[in-house]
């Protein structure tokens, strides 16, 4: 499809999965005319509008080929995270039995109640909220990437059989495996997952508050608790979470939460975690989208609160070291094609909402043993 007779230049990068254009629009069409937006109407991709020095630019974008999917590796790593994390449920639901070897399940020495399968449907309370708010985190991402027709993986699960020392799982990902064309882009695909984790995790939570009970307390049993066996385990609160949980139950002292309530504060701690602006992680790319220049001082000086803060709770060690090693020992971000593309206002909103985000479900003790 020609679109010369509407531009003054142009720049065509051919990349593996797509074809980027970056035009500059004659000031006769940039309104645009009723001319080019009949020739965009048949544009076969994508195309957004970019407010520059020079004039008003066109980046259009269309896919040159498509990969196929190992659909059936992602649906079997979902089957095996929605056993490990319904098994957990089970166990917070107090229908499967504590056992405190972290191996048991996977040396088959755990102690399965006389009917299982009743007993681990139960957890379903637990594990389909959850998954359904890492889904929805994943999705957002996926389907933010598809609109730019950008090379991006359908969500890996990841299920853990350590139980019940773990959740069942640690989390998904998807992968994007391809340039992303400028910082409007990557704004966008960051920032899309943890919007629409929230949107889940929050009613979730609010569901799970209500049918959870309210406690004397006693000590250091107050705030929020999850069973754990015959014992209880403390977990923080965040601005969001201290602001639910007083909506729902008051100034009561201690609630024990229900696994519904858990997964919900799961998927708002999920958010948290994925929001610190260090390296590649969704804060990380809103960060660079934002301030590029200042994005390896931020990320760096975010990572050294992260180990201060495992003063008070080790996991943010563990947390620390990960982030490292996911990024091969980098805390800083890989460019975009065109860095120099300004980052639309309305974008700039979006930046400030990521920061919110973080603010609201940032909890310094997770989990307070």
């Amino acid at each position: 499809m020609d679109l010369s007779e509407f531009l003054l230049a142009w720049r065509t990068t051919p990349l593996p999965d797509r074809e980027v254009i970056d035009a500059l629009v004659h000031p006769g069409h940039a309104g645009p005319s009723a001319a080019l937006a009949a020739a965009l109407a048949h544009w076969p991709g994508s195309y957004y509008w970019s407010d520059e020095p020079d004039g008003r630019h066109l980046v259009l974008t269309r896919r040159l080929t498509r990969r196929r999917e190992r659909w059936g590796l992602h649906v079997a790593l979902f089957l095996a995270t929605l056993f490990t994390t319904t098994f957990v449920g089970a166990v917070f639901d107090g229908r499967i039995p504590f056992d405190p070897n972290p191996f048991a399940l996977i040396t088959g020495t755990y102690a399965f109640p006389r009917h299982f399968l009743q007993a681990w449907a139960t957890g379903l309370r637990f594990s389909v909220p959850l998954l359904a708010i890492l889904l929805c985190h994943e999705l957002g991402h996926y389907l933010a990437a598809g609109r730019y027709h950008l090379d991006v993986s359908p969500p890996y699960f990841i299920p853990v059989p350590f139980v019940p020392w773990s959740i069942g799982t640690m989390g998904a990902f998807i992968r994007l495996r391809t340039l992303v064309s400028d910082r409007r882009q990557l704004l966008d695909v960051g920032i899309a997952g943890p919007i629409a984790g929230l949107v889940v995790a929050i009613p979730v939570l609010w569901l799970g508050l209500r049918l959870s009970h309210a406690l004397p307390g006693h000590g250091p049993d107050a705030g929020m608790l999850v069973a754990m066996g015959t014992d209880t385990v403390a977990v923080g609160d965040s601005l969001l979470t201290l602001m639910l949980r007083h909506l729902v139950h008051g100034s009561a002292p201690a609630i024990l939460l229900d696994p519904m309530a858990f997964a919900g504060w799961l998927g708002i701690v999920v958010t948290m975690y994925n929001l610190l602006p260090i390296s590649q992680l969704d804060g990380g790319h809103v960060l660079y989208a934002a301030l590029p220049r200042w994005h390896q001082r931020i990320a760096l000086a975010f990572w050294t609160l992260i180990l201060l803060l495992g003063w008070y709770w080790r996991g943010w060690l563990l947390w620390g070291l990960l982030v490292l090693l996911l990024s091969r020992g980098r805390l800083g971000h890989p460019p975009v094609l065109d860095a120099h593309r300004p980052l639309p206002p309305s974008r700039r909103g979006l930046a400030w909402a990521g920061l919110i985000l973080f603010l609201v479900t940032f909890a310094p003790v997770p989990f307070k043993i």
